[in-house]
């Protein structure tokens, strides 16, 4: 049998036990499944593992798939709840290891991070990380990754208006934040 072209194709594959469509389906989304776990964990190492879970969780329930809807909704659905549990358990052992000290925001440069210095985007991603849990998703996969509206809702489980809704809300408090925390930013020289 030729190799599968397709992404319902290669799962198809997948579900029959034909490891080969996995490498294929590794390659093909791996590292976009990396950026999406690097944004939630900020941790390249832990990114990796996240990475590596998410696609045995694809293994195992590969034939699981309706096909309801995309195959890479599926996926970054799979990535964003392992990045979510990887992520608690992250701040549980800080929070255990700190004794009372506040957490602080790692120190992480994100591969899809356009601003002009690493101080701004360590600025931006405090601020990001302080949005509710919904706002900071939907903040995340439209434009830090860069998903299409409609698959940051099928992602979420949530309509397009919510996520637009919830877009709305995060960039207003998002505004509100910076314009405290740091407000000579966006003035002109």
């Amino acid at each position: 049998m030729p190799d599968p072209q397709t992404d319902p194709e290669l799962l198809q594959a997948l579900a029959r036990g034909e490891q080969p469509a996995l490498r294929t389906l590794y390659d093909r989304h791996a590292d976009r499944v990396y950026n999406l776990a690097l944004t939630y964990v900020q941790d390249p190492a832990l990114a990796q593992e996240v990475t590596q879970d998410t696609f045995t969780k694809v293994w195992r329930s590969a034939g699981k798939f309706r096909g309801d809807s995309q195959v890479t909704t599926w996926l970054y659905r799979i990535a964003v709840n392992t990045a979510l549990s990887a992520a608690r358990k992250q701040q549980r052992r800080r929070v255990f290891g700190l004794f009372g000290e506040a957490p602080e925001v790692p120190d992480f440069a994100h591969p899809n991070a356009l601003l002009e210095s690493r101080e701004e985007n360590r600025a931006l991603m405090a601020c990001i990380y302080q949005l509710p849990e919904r706002q900071k998703m939907a903040f995340l996969l439209s434009y830090v990754e860069e998903l299409p509206r409609q698959q940051v809702a099928d992602v979420m489980n949530l309509s397009l208006k919510a996520v637009e809704s919830l877009l709305i809300r995060a960039k207003r408090t998002l505004r509100v934040t910076l314009k405290t925390t740091h407000p000579h930013r966006g003035r002109k020289k």
